[in-house]
């Protein structure tokens, strides 16, 4: 018998470690021939912990578990069975292309992740030439998964045709958006599929070497990317890349915790040991990046997709997805939400859809007032834009931004002039100080937030100049995509402000 209890940070923060020992007493206890295995999670986090118990008929779910569940599930009488957890509704709605094996196998047992199609890209890759590798992830549509959107298979270019005598291939696991935690999951939950499309990275490149910069927040990512590496170091999977010849091996770095790090020019600065700051551009990563080498920054998901794309072809991977948004998306929704956890979709579902469909609208019961999707300097959109379709475009169109495509929703109860406030604070407190409209911009936005709260009607517009300035003069996006909520709050929401005005008076 195989039980599954998952080790995610989520699961474990539910208790999964308590429901662990209690599973491992009740084995002891009954004399059962049992293995736990510890997988990633599903997804689901209202469900967890969720166990998972291996029958003749599949696998049977049973969350959320608490220590006094676990003597029930063994005497199969449980009222907190689920019955085949991938029939729950918002498991079976799913695309999952990227997280296709998260929850389902050992995240550390590389025999397991070859069963579930691991390896399968990278040994397709071998047989490509560099130039046919990077017109396969063209082809996919592929686009950054961190952010700004840029195509993969562009970045990739620039880097196997620049000129140096070392390349890199960095990972940027520095997630500090609220409401994200996808690049965690994978990591927690499938670590070699990131490793396998960073090596294929390095093929396509002409790269030797690979960096993983996970923030110190996440102790359980970096415990797994480090055995992770250890195990697929020993199988000859990194280093002698399948005993072919080509070269290519991965350290883990583990940032300090500034959220600026999660800019690609600051987590370099970091990773080379200096103070996380912006670095002015050009030149490029991709011609001048770690130390001063032609180098691929790219975010998790964006690299744990590229295997997937080997394996079953760039166009099918294409097939799925919006306009130039193609593919899949991990979305994640929090915030007030009856059921939060990751779904992977194609890009084009609308955004009241993921809300009110998939998340069920808000775990107050109160009636949902708006959404901030793209971490905290992503813009509030409104019940009024629901119906705009989740792709990259579409959302530029309607004054907001995927980014790491985190959704936080509020209900009716959020006070909007507040949110732009801590958008604005946010940004001066994690400003790394390098840039003028975001290291004073940020302090005078904030105060001029105050004076509208306090009544003052002409602040309104010196605010809307203050954030144009922002925008156009940022190096970054700290600086340059704070406008975004504290804008969308504004235009969005005017009633608030003009009632925090009318109460001063």
């Amino acid at each position: 018998m195989k039980i599954y209890i998952p080790r995610d940070a989520a699961a474990k923060a539910l208790g999964a470690e308590r429901i662990v020992k209690a599973v491992e007493a009740e084995i002891k206890e009954r004399g059962i021939d049992a293995q736990i295995i510890r997988n990633g999670s599903r997804g689901m986090i209202w469900l967890e912990p969720l166990v998972e118990v291996e029958t003749a008929e599949g696998r049977v779910g049973y969350g959320p578990v608490t220590v006094a569940d676990v003597k029930s599930i063994f005497e199969g009488d449980s009222d907190k069975a689920l019955g085949d957890v991938e029939q729950i509704p918002f498991f079976a709605a799913q695309t999952r292309l990227t997280f296709a094996r998260v929850g389902k196998i050992d995240p550390l047992s590389l025999s397991d992740y070859e069963a579930h199609g691991g390896l399968v890209g990278l040994r397709r890759a071998i047989t490509m030439s560099a130039e046919a590798m990077v017109d396969e992830v063209k082809t996919s549509g592929l686009r950054g998964r961190g952010g700004a959107g840029f195509p993969t298979g562009i970045k990739w270019d620039t880097v196997r045709l620049a000129q140096g005598e070392k390349k890199y291939i960095v990972c940027n696991a520095d997630e500090g958006d609220s409401g994200t935690f996808a690049d965690r999951m994978i990591m927690e939950g499938d670590p070699f599929t990131l490793i396998e499309g960073m090596i294929i990275a390095g093929l396509a490149t002409h790269a030797t070497k690979g960096f993983v910069y996970i923030r110190s927040e996440y102790p359980d990512a970096i415990e797994q990317m480090e055995a992770a590496c250890v195990i697929a170091r020993d199988a000859g999977v990194l280093g002698n890349v399948l005993n072919t010849g080509h070269q290519f091996d991965i350290e883990i770095r583990v940032g300090a915790g500034a959220y600026v790090c999660g800019e690609e020019t600051s987590l370099l600065n970091s990773l080379e040991g200096k103070r996380g700051t912006v670095r002015a551009k050009p030149p490029l990563p991709a011609l001048q990046g770690f130390m001063g080498r032609p180098t691929v920054v790219n975010n998790v998901i964006s690299l744990a997709t590229v295997p997937v794309i080997f394996e079953k072809g760039a166009q099918h991977y294409a097939d799925f997805g919006l306009g130039r948004s193609k593919g899949t998306m991990p979305i994640q929704i929090a915030g007030n939400v009856k059921f939060g956890g990751l779904f992977e979709t194609a890009f084009g579902m609308p955004l009241g859809d993921l809300v009110n469909k998939i998340g069920g609208g808000t775990a107050s019961g109160r009636p949902v007032k708006a959404v901030q999707v793209g971490g905290p300097l992503g813009a509030y959109m409104p019940v009024s834009k629901f119906d705009t379709p989740f792709g990259y475009e579409d959302f530029d169109q309607k004054g907001g931004l995927i980014g790491h495509a985190g959704i936080v929703v509020f209900d009716d109860t959020a006070d909007m002039l507040g949110m732009a406030r801590f958008a604005m604070e946010f940004c001066a407190v994690e400003s790394c100080g390098k840039c003028t409209p975001c290291r004073i911009g940020a302090v005078r936005g904030v105060e001029t937030i105050d004076r509208i709260a306090a009544g003052d009607n002409s602040a309104v517009e010196i605010l809307t100049d203050l954030c144009e300035t922002m925008k156009d003069g940022s190096l970054c996006a700290l600086g340059g995509f704070t406008p975004f909520p504290v804008m969308s709050a504004l235009q969005n929401f005017p009633e608030e402000f003009s009632t925090a005005k009318e109460a001063a008076e």
